[in-house]
């Protein structure tokens, strides 16, 4: 489907500064500040998020049963994760947990949700890239791009499962995007007889999708030289930080309940810890340039933005998750599992994979987990039984609930008082705990790329590309409140003409 990269010819920069503004196809705004120095080399560049929502503060004062309501409305691309782990926070500021049967509908919910964001991200925000190539015009490099490069018939089944798994969402969460289903112990609904079955037969669609997507990306990336030479390229998209992600008792992936594992750059275990103590390994800073914090591993340290064993940054995304863990529950994202981590073992990679841009591939896979695991939950005739919620529960105390965002490990942690008012909110998200290593991936990039003040579309796009495997939603990640943050202010007159302008810088 995509033949060699063309590039575009480069043009000398004429200031020492270029601003990617605003960089494109993420959740939420952002830009790219690129500083070169007197030879037109790159001497650093910024992943900023020049905006600030400030979410944590808002939840304090409500009812923390309406917080998987209004967590889920922090952005519209994953307000299942956030629903999924606030209901599990609600849980535990209610001391209970779900039933067995409301287990299970919220997995399944889980499953489709993962389905449907994995291929939002992979066709519409990433696949440009790829399909069309970096230096593509930008007016093609989208998603309508994609499909004419592809096909209509593929264009048609992409559209079909993606609104097969926000169908699936909305018969278990109410509502497609904003789901209204956690309860304190479990679930607002059942699953009955007839709904399991149009379940069923939409999750074997959706198991077929996922094999054809990994087809995809083998025929558009795999078998191109010229996008296995750029991933494979330590030079331009590759750091070596520890790697986080969600596992079960057998230390396989797991995106719902599960101890949290992080592995070092040999890929040992550094630690595993229960959610309920993410306190005692992770902790956020706070730089002045950016309205998103910084976590790191608490046992490491906090460096600044580098990597390395000396360094606290820890990636917390889908190649993360393959990383941190032993293998997958099912048996086709299985056999993907063990070519991935084959491909690369023939490339010399004994440890981790340390490519980033290998997270689109890790991505597809777990697109198929996801699809695998809501089939197998779907199929048991124990869904349509058994209590949907708990009786017995009370309210106050603190609750802290975490799940795999299909962008990264995502925690959510209250403190409520003896009537179930919030007094207290901390919000984790997947690309917060991303927001170092994106940093890095960024300025690695600008400098592999940008020689000689000699730039382009491509180039810049390529240097997009950094975070853009990240998936990053800056939507629900601004949390830090910087004294010093650089603002500006225009003011215009009646014309609309710029009148005034006042930065701080």
């Amino acid at each position: 489907m995509a033949g060699p990269i063309i590039w575009d010819e480069p043009t000398k920069s004429e200031s020492n500064r270029i601003t990617i503004d605003p960089i494109t196809r993420l959740e939420g705004h952002g830009q790219i500040e690129i500083f070169l120095d007197d030879d037109g080399n790159v001497k650093n560049a910024y992943f900023q998020t020049p905006e600030l929502r400030g979410f944590e503060r808002f939840c304090i004062g409500r009812r923390v049963t309406e917080m998987n309501q209004l967590t889920a409305r922090l952005c519209g691309v994953c307000p299942g994760a956030h629903h999924m782990a606030s209901t599990k926070a609600i849980d535990m500021c209610y001391n209970t947990k779900p039933t067995d049967t409301a287990f299970m509908i919220r997995d399944l919910f889980y499953g489709a949700h993962f389905v449907h964001s994995h291929i939002a991200h992979f066709y519409a925000l990433a696949s440009a890239d790829f399909v069309l190539g970096p230096s593509s015009p930008a007016a093609t490099r989208n998603v309508l791009g994609v499909v004419g490069a592809v096909g209509l018939e593929l264009g048609s089944a992409v559209i079909k499962a993606r609104a097969l798994a926000q169908r699936i969402q909305a018969i278990i969460g109410g509502k497609a995007t904003h789901p209204v289903m956690g309860v304190p112990g479990g679930v607002s609904k059942p699953i009955s007889k007839e709904e399991q079955k149009e379940i069923i037969e939409m999750s074997e669609y959706l198991v077929n999708f996922g094999q054809t997507t990994l087809k995809v990306f083998n025929d558009v990336v795999l078998e191109n030289k010229d996008y296995v030479d750029i991933i494979a390229n330590p030079d331009i998209f590759y750091s070596e930080t520890y790697y986080m992600g969600m596992v079960n008792k057998d230390n396989k992936v797991e995106f719902h309940d599960g101890p949290v594992r992080v592995v070092d750059q040999q890929r040992k275990e550094f630690a595993k810890y229960d959610p309920v103590d993410y306190l005692d390994n992770i902790a956020e800073a706070v730089e002045p340039w950016s309205y998103q914090k910084f976590p790191y591993l608490k046992n490491v340290g906090y460096k600044g933005m580098t990597d390395g064993p000396e360094s606290g940054m820890y990636h917390a995304t889908p190649l993360s998750r393959l990383n941190a863990a032993d293998g997958m529950k099912t048996p086709l994202a299985q056999e993907e599992y063990e070519k991935f981590f084959g491909l690369f073992k023939s490339l010399g990679v004994e440890g981790p994979v340390n490519f980033t841009l290998a997270t689109h591939w890790a991505r597809v896979i777990e697109l198929l987990y996801a699809a695998e695991l809501c089939l197998e939950v779907a199929s048991n005739p124990d869904l349509t039984t058994g209590d949907i919620k708990q009786r017995d529960i009370s309210p106050g105390g603190v609750g802290i609930g975490c799940v795999e965002a299909p962008r990264g490990t995502l925690t959510h942690h209250y403190v409520s008082d003896e009537n179930g008012i919030v007094t207290d909110c901390n919000l984790v998200v997947g690309t917060t705990n991303n927001n170092g290593p994106m940093n890095i991936s960024v300025a690695k990039a600008a400098k592999a790329l940008i020689k000689d003040g000699m730039v382009s579309p491509g180039l810049l796009n390529m240097v997009e590309m950094a975070f853009r495997c990240y998936d990053p939603c800056n939507s629900c990640a601004t949390h830090s409140l910087p004294g010093q943050m650089p603002l500006k202010a225009v003011i215009r007159d009646a014309d609309g003409d710029i009148y005034k302008t006042i930065s701080r810088n």
